[in-house]
């Protein structure tokens, strides 16, 4: 790793992704630390960070946009018979320190901070690891700790009236092309077919990449997915799908995504088999 504020992860030597821990965004962003550029070993960007049809996308991340009413996702907040509404409400993930630096990953304490107050705190452990010549896995655990006195209500636009928009969670803002990416599980196809439903894993395919996202406990695979390849390439793990999550005081909700990064358009065997290797390297 490289630089105070961007450590750099690598793969066999080879530089695969950016982590911002201290970006210098306008509050309405929600400024958080991020992963951005994310790249393949070959060297083609999979992640967008802040374009231009969403600006509080910044890359591979953490983001929530209602913590108790707080807007820790950027950008307009979601208000029940109101919809889409500025609002002075937005949080900010602040960086606190490195428990480890590796190059191929570490552990980072943050602080969930909104009107002056921590709401939570964080331990974000990322790790990096080669699975073949052609694909490498990023490994993510959030884990948030309720550090207020009182229980703290976690939810999305869909638990606060929006059918169908129930993120807020682990998010990666994906790179655009020209068409489409394709969107698959094991027996599914299509956003229409994966959006809002579980699945153990879901791949996202472009022109000469592939991202295969999974559940790496329990916990975190019985929440659904939330996917979008219309309207711009994004796929995140739901935390509030149907119903908001309460942390109570002094307790801790952890989540773990591991994401895949190929070179190249994987099938669903292909997906499912370095899914496997990822989950039990």
């Amino acid at each position: 790793m490289t630089g105070n504020d961007s450590p750099v992860l690598r793969v066999a030597g080879r530089p695969v992704a950016r982590y911002v821990t201290r970006p210098e965004l306008p509050h309405r962003l929600s400024p958080r630390p991020y992963l951005h550029p994310v790249t393949t070993l070959a060297g083609t960007a999979v992640t967008e960070f802040s374009p231009a049809d969403h600006l509080h996308h910044l890359g591979v991340g953490v983001a929530v946009p209602d913590v108790e009413g707080h807007n820790f996702w950027g950008g307009r907040t979601f208000v029940r018979d109101r919809g889409p509404t500025e609002l002075d409400n937005h949080g900010t993930q602040r960086h606190a320190a490195f428990q480890l630096r590796d190059p191929d990953g570490f552990v980072e304490e943050l602080r969930w901070i909104a009107a002056g107050a921590e709401l939570l705190r964080e331990r974000r452990t990322v790790a990096v690891t080669e699975l073949t010549g052609t694909a490498w896995a990023l490994d993510f655990t959030f884990s948030l700790t309720n550090t207020t006195p009182d229980p703290l209500g976690i939810g999305s636009p869909a638990t606060n009236g929006r059918p169908g928009a129930a993120y807020g969670g682990f998010f990666w803002r994906a790179r655009k092309e020209s068409a489409a990416p394709r969107v698959f599980t094991a027996d599914r196809e299509g956003e229409r077919e994966v959006h809002g439903r579980g699945a153990d894993w879901l791949a996202l395919t472009g022109e000469t990449w592939s991202l295969v996202f999974a559940g790496a406990t329990a916990r975190t695979r019985c929440d659904p997915w939330f996917v979008r390849t219309e309207e711009y390439p994004g796929v995140g793990s739901s935390l509030a799908h149907d119903d908001r999550v309460t942390v109570a005081p002094g307790d801790t909700l952890v989540r773990r995504i591991v994401t895949v990064v190929v070179d190249g358009r994987l099938d669903a065997d292909g997906a499912a088999a370095l899914v496997r290797k990822a989950v039990s390297t």
